[in-house]
């Protein structure tokens, strides 16, 4: 049986109803997959309920810009051209796409900050964690099969110096950037799609956004050549974006008016041979810390 890809009106409701009862949205997403929804699809149906109107992937042939209706699209915070000049490092742009806004960058690392930044995380690892939507807290979760560990942020004269290019690459305040995360995946390891946004229907949504209000951009930058698989996929606009050991991938999802795009829905897929490195950084409304009134 061919995995489903449309959500007919009686699983929306259904899928609205449980929420209202506050039941987990994971849990929403292995009953829909058990009942042979695409487990990509599931996911997307799941969060759109959560975040607003839903549009399916055939709505999205005929009308490509629905799915993403009331976002507006404003100036990138992203640096326009083709080169980024930060305070110690060029940076190269490869790949732009304008909605969602997403740029394939070169250069972000050197292969000696790579192996660096490896050699610090390999013996600190643990199983990597992600927010559970209705607590807030950091729950260990099946979708997420990596292994991390964080560094805090201008933890040392290295960390400093990775913190300051990154946030002139990002166009934002240092200061506004939560710490350094590092991942590693197996075999096998993948991160299934989700949203880096706090979803603000979710209870722990409100939670993380305490401290430093809403995620608005992230940057995804790759410490290894991965053999096989790997890839950072947007299943929504059909980008795949290949690992390439000092690139990074960067994208917004946060406007002015406190609008999330929802196309910005992407995941890791796994990896098939060897082994994926990563290090992420996420970029805050206001200074990481600070609380919010």
């Amino acid at each position: 049986m061919n995995a489903m890809t449309q959500l007919p009106p009686e699983w929306h409701n259904w899928i609205q109803e449980n929420l209202a009862r506050g039941c987990a949205p994971q849990s929403l997403i292995d009953d829909m997959v058990r009942n042979h929804f695409d487990p990509v699809f599931a996911r997307a149906a799941v969060n759109g309920v959560m975040s607003g109107p839903f549009t399916t992937p055939a709505q999205t042939q005929t009308k490509p810009v629905s799915h993403t209706a009331g976002y507006v699209y404003e100036k990138p915070r992203l640096h326009a051209g083709n080169l980024i000049r930060t305070f110690d490092r060029d940076v190269r742009i490869v790949t732009r796409v304008n909605r969602p806004m997403i740029a394939v960058l070169d250069g972000v690392l050197s292969d000696e900050e790579c192996d660096e930044m490896i050699r610090r995380s390999a013996d600190k690892m643990r199983r990597s964690t992600t927010v559970d939507p209705i607590t807030g807290k950091h729950e260990v979760i099946a979708d997420r099969s990596s292994e991390g560990t964080f560094f805090a942020l201008n933890a040392d004269p290295f960390i400093t110096r990775l913190d300051r290019r990154i946030s002139e690459v990002m166009n934002w305040p240092v200061d506004h950037g939560e710490g350094l995360q590092i991942l590693h995946y197996g075999v096998g390891g993948e991160y299934k799609p989700h949203f880096d946004y706090f979803p603000p229907e979710d209870p722990g949504s409100q939670v993380q956004m305490t401290i430093g209000g809403q995620r608005v951009s992230t940057m995804v930058m790759y410490l290894n050549e991965v053999e096989e698989g790997g890839t950072t996929i947007f299943p929504e606009i059909g980008l795949e974006v290949v690992p390439k050991k000092g690139s990074a991938v960067y994208f917004e999802y946060t406007n002015s008016h406190n609008q999330l795009d929802k196309l910005t829905l992407h995941g890791g897929s796994p990896v098939t041979r060897g082994e994926k490195w990563i290090v992420t950084k996420w970029m805050r409304q206001r200074r990481y810390g600070e609380a919010v009134a």
